[in-house]
């Protein structure tokens, strides 16, 4: 019987407990950190690999993925989601440049509000959303990466240039948090003989996402998720099978005060994965809303707190 694929997960949290280099980070909370991981995940029968050692709120990952996809940058708008995962940047900014210690409810309340307050204290700047559908180059022309990769996709599927990212080195110091999630590189498997392809015919889409930063203990099982989101999506737009989500991570870290929760996680059994099935096809990638995903047989342990690094 083939070894669960969430033990890839569990086997590196192992790894960063024996082998991590203790630092002190940005944060100053300080993390075990090794450097260089892979994990790898097929999703080509219907698998959503959200992991199940902690319950992982996924539509709250697939949320986020959507607004990525509609490159807004604003607070508001994900709030609005009932999405507050972005809330601690921004509230950190507000308390040490007012000197108010405001709570983080009256904060989105007020975001919510007062739109004045929200252009003031709610814009993240250009973050994910921004660089994938409205790169600004030097002669202010706008690219938008995501509906190119679709476009090669269709026309000419075995590029080895199918990728967006969000590394703009000149908007990086006017971003809330630089990306951490920062490559997406796409790959068409079976186009030579669609027989290797799927049972469908169909050939199968690949992706790879190259991470430079990854918290192990909240943000992987959270990027999985919208990650492998991504790739039935961007699979169904181009009528490909979803093949393999490939994860690299680079600064690959457990931060200090996450301890608890990690050996939490290393005595818990896996779970089998859900499935994710999409319940139509919007006519393009920005039609999608969370209804559409319809996943099932997902019984998780239980969900486990852990603080955010800010």
């Amino acid at each position: 019987m083939a070894r669960h694929p969430e033990y890839q997960y569990l086997d590196l949290i192992e790894h960063v407990l024996q082998h991590g280099d203790r630092r002190i980070d940005r944060t100053e909370v300080g993390t075990l950190s090794v450097f260089g991981a892979m994990m790898r995940f097929d999703l080509s029968d219907g698998t959503f690999p959200v992991f199940t050692t902690k319950r992982v709120f996924w539509k709250t990952a697939v949320k986020e993925m959507l607004w990525f996809l509609t490159g807004q940058t604003d607070l508001k708008s994900l709030l609005r989601e009932n999405v507050r995962i972005w809330t601690d940047w921004p509230l950190d900014k507000f308390r040490q440049g007012t000197g108010e210690d405001i709570s983080q409810e009256e904060f989105e309340a007020r975001i919510l509000s007062d739109d004045d307050f929200s252009r003031q204290w709610g814009e993240l700047g250009p973050i994910y959303g921004k660089q994938w559908r409205r790169w600004l180059d030097a002669d202010g022309k706008e690219h938008d990466q995501v509906a190119t990769v679709i476009e090669t996709l269709k026309s000419n599927p075995s590029s080895r240039r199918m990728l967006f990212h969000a590394w703009n080195v000149p908007e990086l110091g006017q971003m809330s948090l630089p990306p951490c999630h920062m490559t997406y590189q796409f790959h068409v498997s079976g186009l030579g003989d669609l027989r290797e392809a799927t049972k469908s015919g169909k050939p199968r889409l690949s992706l790879l996402v190259g991470q430079r930063s990854c918290d192990l203990g909240l943000g992987a099982p959270f990027n999985i998720a919208q990650e492998a989101a991504l790739l039935h999506m961007i699979a169904q737009q181009v009528d490909m099978m979803p093949g393999e989500l490939v994860w690299v991570g680079g600064d690959t870290h457990l931060y200090l005060n996450h301890m608890d929760l990690v050996h939490t996680l290393l005595s818990r059994e896996p779970r089998p994965f859900p499935k994710l099935r999409l319940l139509r096809r919007p006519e393009s990638i920005d039609g999608y809303t969370i209804d559409d995903f319809e996943v099932t047989n997902y019984d998780p342990h239980p969900a486990i707190d852990a603080p955010v690094a800010v």
